[in-house]
């Protein structure tokens, strides 16, 4: 398994985690959080916190708003863990 896919399970598993209502839902990398979704800006929140926890990174608040689809999110993390 690639780190990016370690990253994309993970991210999977803390956004079913944090809104258990999203289990069962399919996610890829061109799924778009708040349209397809349904997460709103607090779940978003409470998600990318989370994220950055699980993989001991911060991504800058004013990125947040630039981060619209999964893949997006797992590019933000990716960028920001070490390099191996």
């Amino acid at each position: 398994m690639t780190k990016r896919q370690e990253i994309i399970e993970k991210a999977r598993e803390i956004t079913v985690e944090s809104l258990p209502e999203l289990e069962g839902m399919e996610f890829n990398e061109d799924t778009v959080i708040n349209t397809d979704t349904g997460i709103d800006s607090m779940g978003f929140t409470l998600i990318i916190c989370r994220l950055e926890a699980a993989f001991n990174v911060k991504i800058p608040n004013r990125q947040w708003q630039k981060l619209s689809t999964f893949g997006d999110v797992v590019d933000a993390i990716e960028k920001r863990l070490p390099k191996e």
